[in-house]
């Protein structure tokens, strides 16, 4: 199994906790490294989870890109911050990508994906995605102007995903993984509302049903569901605040493959777990924190070295 890149928000944390960070399994050696501690002062604290940690992860030669709310940050391999970029039209991030020469953000709070053209660090790419129902429009515009969309999050996307046949995107409330084929936005599945991380995969779909707590894969031929790892209540830490804001346990997010037949995903508290189609039972079992405020958000392969501290 490779090692892996995981990145969790802490909710219903105060001012001078931290609010979640970015670690590093080593799955084979049973290492872990925390090199991000995300602990800033600087934070919206309207909303759940909003403008807390760190979201969605993506590669680009020798970097890793980051995103926050309304930042994405570059990161070289010892996880010294490059770059950041900041963008009007970015507000409440998600997932991200790389594909073509630019990284595409899925900006939720917009409605919209954003693209950061990776050869001459401007945003020059936006897509808004828009419905009416169940029809579904889309409108291009320019992240440079000002003429982009309002700050609505009516559908509340929640990932961007990209391969040769289009660009893939999908959100608690669009009810489908919708397909951008460079011209026109169309319905290439129907999905259950409140999910994360859907994307193709082989003859069918791949998600987090995180309303129903599970993991899914849907083709014609094949539906198989896996159940979020739970815990025993009293494993739990930081459950007696009188706060709104927890997160619960069992909450689905973040989701990667390794192969043809393997998959890893994550949840809260923060726990990534190892899944294989052609078993009924999860395979491996990680868990960070025990904090069910500490919830998995992005999660990817490590494509690089393991770090020299």
């Amino acid at each position: 199994m490779p090692s892996l890149i995981a990145t969790s928000v802490v909710r219903g944390t105060r001012q001078g906790e931290s609010h979640g960070g970015v670690y590093l399994i080593n799955t084979e050696r049973g290492e872990l490294l925390k090199p991000v501690d995300w602990n800033t002062v600087d934070i919206d604290w309207s909303g759940r989870g909003w403008d807390r940690g760190l979201r969605g992860i993506a590669f680009h030669g020798e970097q890793s890109y980051i995103v926050a709310s309304d930042e994405l940050f570059c990161f070289d391999q010892g996880f010294r911050l490059v770059a950041s970029f900041k963008n009007t039209y970015l507000k409440h991030c998600h997932e991200i990508t790389v594909h073509g020469g630019h990284l595409f953000i899925c900006s939720t709070g917009f409605d919209s994906v954003i693209g950061l053209n990776l050869e001459t660090k401007e945003f020059d790419w936006g897509l808004n995605v828009m419905s009416e129902g169940a029809a579904f429009g889309l409108r291009r515009f320019d992240p440079r102007s000002e003429e982009g969309p309002l700050l609505l999050n009516k559908l509340h996307l929640n990932t961007v995903f990209c391969n040769s046949g289009g660009m893939y995107i999908s959100g608690l409330r669009t009810k489908a993984l919708l397909r951008f084929d460079g011209e026109r936005l169309s319905v290439l599945s129907t999905l259950p509302p409140g999910i994360h991380n859907a994307q193709p995969f082989g003859e069918g779909v791949l998600f987090n049903d995180t309303q129903a707590d599970a993991v899914r894969f849907e083709s014609p031929e094949t539906r198989k569901a896996f159940r979020v790892p739970r815990y025993a209540a009293h494993k739990l830490t930081h459950t007696d605040r009188d706060d709104s804001k927890l997160a619960r346990q069992g909450f689905g997010r973040g989701l990667c493959v390794i192969d043809e037949h393997r998959l890893v995903a994550g949840s809260s508290p923060s726990t990534i777990t190892l899944y294989d189609l052609r078993e009924q039972r999860p395979q491996a079992l990680i868990n960070l924190s025990m904090d069910v405020r500490n919830a998995i958000h992005g999660l990817e392969v490590w494509p690089y070295a393991w770090p020299q501290r």
